[in-house]
């Protein structure tokens, strides 16, 4: 500890997570007693965080996919690092940043390590490669002093898994890593001519309704199921002389990690009602176009971007997972269905489409929610308290 500030060190393994994820945070925390550093993979992303939040961040490249020499010269950067700063606490994110950060800050003897579980690629994985990442997450949570679930779901199965005790765990608040600013993501934070040009030049109409699903388009976020669940409900309209559907997939491919099948590839392309905006920095526009958002995902920590849909006035429909079926209640602010499952997602989409009146009130009752149970700065105040509680307690051992 420096003066009277506390030294913190934010570890993701890409930049984008300190960039979207996490945004605004670091400069609370800056601006409320503590110095704060952000490390990250290099890249411009990294800098521009470091510029907008007014923090330091220092730049150790770490690779998503298993790699164990590269992931050792990672740890050993990452613990020179460490014995550089001399930081109070060590707070990661992400998998691979978690097992370097929290196993180099533990041998460097840092007093305060905590670790955000915010959705384990092991829930969708077998055999060898399943053990292999349930490893690692046994190592870095043994290196921890607390793990932070960001739900209570991802809490529930990392302590059945066998891989942390319970009263090694706490889930701030009410989940999410964030939370979320309600002022900024609301409809009147977007303005008319805004929506206007931007229906334009996706060539969307005043009557057509619009599924919305933002993230990566990986097998993993259930996009070739809402592709075909899309398909089957547009044709079906059309059979009613109602040609008015239209599904807006924002986000980018990830190709070599997880790739869509080639049948949805190709029908993404072929179909003009199917449009692609790629990645976009601000989504608040594309959910104020939009209708409802599809969210038929594998698995999750506490999605921000349900948060996000709700706090824009958007009904949802989730899939039945930790975290998505946190935010969302059945037949209340959305609906919530079985993974995989493309006729409970026809069926889901059907309704939304056609029930117009139900729609409007899940999406008044999806924003009241948000704000009620989410709202960002009371997330940062739990967690700022979550840093000092925690370092008092070092103190007092």
């Amino acid at each position: 500890m420096q003066g009277n500030k506390i030294k913190l060190l934010r570890t993701t393994t890409v930049p984008m997570s300190l960039n979207v994820l996490l945004k605004g945070q670091f400069r609370f925390f800056n601006d409320n007693g503590f110095e704060v550093t952000c490390v990250s993979s290099k890249s411009p992303e990294l800098f521009a965080v470091g510029f907008r939040e007014g923090v330091n961040v220092k730049a150790i490249n770490m690779t998503r996919k298993i790699s164990p020499f590269l992931d050792f010269i990672s740890f050993l950067r990452m613990f020179r690092l460490i014995l550089e700063i001399r930081p109070d606490i060590v707070h990661s994110h992400t998998p691979k940043a978690g097992i370097v950060s929290m196993l180099a800050a533990k041998l460097a003897g840092v007093p305060v390590r905590l670790h955000t579980v915010a959705g384990l690629p092991l829930m969708e994985s077998n055999g060898g490669i399943r053990l292999l990442l349930k490893v690692v997450e046994f190592v870095t949570y043994l290196c921890c002093t607390k793990v932070l679930p960001n739900s209570f779901g991802l809490q529930d199965f990392i302590i059945k898994e066998g891989l942390v005790a319970r009263d090694k765990t706490k889930v701030l608040g009410n989940g999410s890593s964030n939370g979320i600013d309600t002022e900024f993501y609301s409809i009147s934070s977007i303005s008319s001519v805004t929506i206007g040009l931007i229906k334009d030049n996706l060539g969307i109409c005043e009557s057509d309704f619009v599924f919305v699903f933002v993230g990566r388009l990986v097998k993993d976020k259930g996009i070739n199921e809402l592709v075909d669940a899309f398909l089957i409900v547009r044709k079906s309209i059309n059979s009613c002389a109602m040609n008015n559907l239209k599904l807006l997939l924002v986000g980018p491919f990830e190709k070599e990690l997880d790739p869509l099948s080639e049948q949805t590839l190709r029908r993404i392309k072929e179909n003009n009602s199917i449009i692609l905006t790629g990645y976009v920095s601000d989504v608040r526009p594309y959910f104020a176009i939009s209708d409802c958002l599809v969210f038929p995902s594998y698995r999750e920590g506490f999605p921000n971007v349900v948060l996000q849909a709700g706090a824009m006035g958007l009904p949802a429909i989730v899939s039945d997972i930790n975290g998505c079926n946190e935010i969302i209640t059945d037949g209340l602010n959305g609906f919530v269905i079985s993974p995989k499952d493309v006729n409970a997602l026809v069926l889901a989409m059907k309704r939304m489409s056609f029930e117009y009146k139900l729609k409007i009130e899940l999406g008044l009752t999806a924003r009241s929610m948000v704000k009620e149970r989410y709202e960002q700065n009371v997330l940062w105040s739990l967690q700022k308290a979550e840093y000092i509680n925690n370092l008092m307690s070092t103190k007092r051992n």
